[in-house]
C-alpha cells in the first residue's frame, strides 16, 4: 500500500519504518528541514534498539522516503497517519493544535478517497474534530480512523512488528476493510485486530496507560510501607505477581514513572473526566503518589546528610526515564538533579544514550562523564536512576576504590543486599532494608 506519515518524531519514525519493512511504500513528512535532511542522508534522529537496521534497509531499497511537502505525501498515500505531538496544555489537557492544523491542510489537498488515521494519543472526540477540520475544504470522500499506538520505548520495533493487539476505531465498512488488509500481515501469529467505534478506540489508549501507571504508583506506595514495617518489597512483589489474576509486570518499585506517555496521558484522562463532571479519585491519587515518589531518593539523602550538603559531590548513573532509550521527557532524574543543585551539590552524570538531551537542559551546571566508572571519581554518593543493563553487573571493589565514600542510593533496586553488605557499602534502595556497614558512622555525622 501507499502510506503517508505526518510527523517524524518517535511514533512517526517507528510507524513509517515498520510499515516500510512490511513492503509498503511510505512517505514521511516533517516541517523541520534539518531533520528531513538528516533522515534522507541515513542519520537516525532518535535512539531505539533495532530501528536503525530497518531504517537503513528500507531507505536503501527505496520504500521509505522523507519530505517537507505535505502535498507530496497526500498525493502519494491512500492512508495518511497523523503522528504529531499532542503536548500537555497548562490545564493538563492535550494540545491538539498540531493535529487539527494538519487536518485542515490535508482537507485542501485531497482529490480522491483517503483514510486519515489518528496515530497520536488524543482525547475522546478528537476524530470528530479532525473530520470537521478536513471537511471544511475537502472535495473528495474520506474517513477518519483512530489507531492508537502501544509502543514501549526500548522494544518499539518488536511491539510494532508483533503487536499483542491492534486497536482500530472506524465508522465505515470501507475504512475497516482497508485497515484490516494493512494490518493483517502483522498479526499472523493469531493476536487480534480489535475493531470498535472511534471513541472507544481513543479511550482504550488512555485507559491502558492510566491503568499501568496506577500499578506503578500502587507498588511504590507498597514499597514505602515496606520500609516502615521492615518488609522486603522484592519478596512482596514476587508473591503478588505470582497471582494469575494480577501478573508480574509493572510491579517493580522505583522512583516513579516518566516518559512521553504516562504522565501526559494520565493528566489528560483526569482532565477529560473533570470536564465531564466526574472526579476520577484513583487517577488523581496515582498522580499524587508519582509526584512524591520521584523525589524519594532526595528525601533519603536529606536524612542521610542531615540536609548538610556542603562540599558534596554526587554521581548519577542513568538519566533516561527507562533503559534502551534516550528519552528524558518527564524523567524523575530531571527533578532529582534540580533538587540537588538547589541544595548546592556538585553533580556528575553518566547515561549510555541520553547525555546529549540532558546537556540541552542543564548545560554546564553539571558534569558529564564518558563512562560509568569515571563518574565515580571522588564522589560522596552514587545515585542509580535508570536500570540500564550495564549497571547491573559491576565491579564493587573498583567502585569502592574510586568513590570518596562507599555510599549508594539505588532508585531501581539493582543489587542484592547481601552483595552490597559483603563489599562494605552503605546501600539504600526502595522498599527494602538499608544496608549499613558495621564500621559506618551514623548518618547525622556525615
Amino acid at each position: 500500500m501507499n502510506l503517508g506519515v505526518i510527523g517524524t518524531g518517535y511514533v512517526g519514525l517507528v510507524t513509517g519504518t515498520c510499515f516500510a519493512e512490511m513492503g509498503n511504500e511510505v512517505v514521511c513528512v516533517d516541517i523541520n528541514e534539518e531533520k528531513v535532511r538528516s533522515l534522507r542522508s541515513g542519520k537516525m534522529t532518535i535512539y531505539e534498539p533495532d530501528l536503525d537496521v530497518l531504517f537503513e534497509r528500507n531507505l536503501r531499497q527505496g520504500r521509505l522516503h522523507f519530505t517537507t511537502s505535505l502535498a507530496e505525501a497526500v498525493k502519494h498515500a491512500q492512508i495518511l497517519f497523523l503522528a504529531l505531538p499532542t503536548p500537555e496544555d497548562d490545564d493538563g489537557s492535550a494540545d491538539l493544535s498540531y493535529v487539527l492544523n494538519a487536518a485542515f491542510e490535508i482537507g485542501k489537498l485531497i482529490t480522491d478517497y483517503k483514510i486519515i488515521v489518528d496515530k497520536s494519543t488524543v482525547p475522546v472526540g478528537t476524530a470528530e474534530k479532525v473530520h470537521e477540520a478536513i471537511a471544511m475544504n475537502a472535495k473528495a470522500d474520506f474517513d477518519v480512523v483512530s489507531n492508537p499506538e502501544f509502543l514501549r520505548e526500548g522494544v518499539a520495533v518488536e511491539d510494532f512488528m508483533k503487536p499483542d493487539r491492534v486497536v482500530i476505531g472506524v465508522s465505515s465498512d470501507r475504512a475497516r476493510k482497508v485497515m484490516d488488509q494493512l494490518y493483517e500481515p502483522f498479526v499472523r501469529q493469531g493476536n487480534p485486530i480489535l475493531f470498535m467505534d472511534v471513541r472507544s478506540a481513543e479511550m482504550t489508549k488512555y485507559a491502558a496507560n492510566s491503568y499501568l501507571a496506577a500499578r506503578i504508583s500502587f507498588m511504590n506506595d507498597v514499597a514505602n510501607l515496606c520500609e516502615i514495617l521492615g518488609c522486603d518489597v522484592d519478596m512482596v512483589r514476587k508473591g503478588v505477581g505470582a497471582d494469575a489474576r494480577i501478573g508480574k509486570r509493572f510491579l517493580f518499585p522505583g522512583i516513579g514513572y516518566g516518559g512521553s506517555c504516562f504522565p501526559k496521558d494520565v493528566k489528560a484522562l483526569a482532565k477529560t473526566a473533570k470536564d465531564a463532571g466526574y472526579d476520577m479519585r484513583i487517577l488523581n491519587s496515582v498522580m499524587q503518589v508519582n509526584e512524591r515518589q520521584r523525589l524519594a531518593l532526595v528525601r533519603k539523602l536529606d536524612e542521610f546528610y542531615g540536609r548538610n550538603y556542603e562540599g558534596k559531590k554526587i554521581g548519577i548513573w542513568g538519566i533516561a526515564f527507562k533503559p534502551n532509550t534516550d528519552d528524558i521527557r518527564e524523567a524523575p532524574s530531571l527533578y532529582i538533579i534540580e533538587e540537588l543543585l538547589s541544595r548546592g551539590c556538585k553533580i556528575c552524570v553518566y547515561d549510555p544514550e541520553a547525555m546529549n538531551n540532558l546537556k540541552r537542559i542543564f548545560g554546564d551546571r553539571i558534569s558529564y562523564c564518558e563512562d560509568m566508572y569515571s563518574c565515580l571519581n571522588g564522589i560522596d554518593a552514587l545515585l542509580i536512576l535508570t536500570e540500564w543493563s550495564l549497571f547491573r553487573t559491576v565491579d564493587f571493589e573498583k567502585m569502592g576504590s574510586m568513590m570518596k565514600e562507599k555510599v549508594i542510593f539505588d532508585g531501581r533496586n539493582l543489587y542484592n543486599l547481601d552483595q552490597a553488605e559483603q563489599h562494605g557499602f552503605y546501600y539504600n534502595s526502595i522498599g527494602r532494608r538499608t544496608v549499613v556497614p558495621k564500621n559506618a558512622k551514623t548518618q547525622t555525622t556525615r
